[in-house]
C-alpha cells in the first residue's frame, strides 16, 4: 500500500531545457559538503573540452542519484542487453569520464 502522506510533485520543464544537451565527458569532484558534476563535450581533433553544465549536489543527493542511475542502467540492460563499457577494454584512455577524488 502506498504511503498516504506521500505528496505528488508536479515537475515543469522549460522548452530550452527540455531540448537537452549532449555530453560525452563528465568530471566529478567533491569536498566534504558537496559533489560537483561537470558535463562537457569533447569534439574530435579539438584538445579543449567545453563545460556545458555544472550540477552541485549534497552527498546525500549524490548517493540517491547514483542509486537511481544504477537501477535505471540495470533496467535498461534487462530490456536491451548489456551496455559495452570502454573502461572494460585494454584501450582505456582517460577521455570520457574521470574521477578527480584522488
Amino acid at each position: 500500500m502506498q504511503n498516504q502522506n506521500q505528496k505528488k510533485i508536479n515537475i515543469k520543464i522549460d522548452e530550452k531545457v527540455g531540448e537537452g544537451v549532449y555530453s560525452n565527458l563528465v568530471v566529478i569532484s567533491h569536498n566534504q559538503s558537496e559533489f560537483i558534476i561537470d558535463f562537457a563535450r569533447l569534439l574530435p581533433g579539438v584538445p579543449d573540452a567545453k563545460i556545458l553544465s555544472r550540477i552541485i549536489k549534497t552527498p546525500q543527493h549524490a548517493k540517491q542519484f547514483m542509486m537511481s542511475l544504477k537501477a535505471n542502467i540495470e533496467n535498461y540492460e534487462k530490456k536491451f542487453g548489456e551496455i559495452a563499457s570502454k573502461a572494460n577494454t585494454d584501450d582505456n584512455k582517460s577521455i570520457g569520464f574521470t574521477n578527480n577524488s584522488k
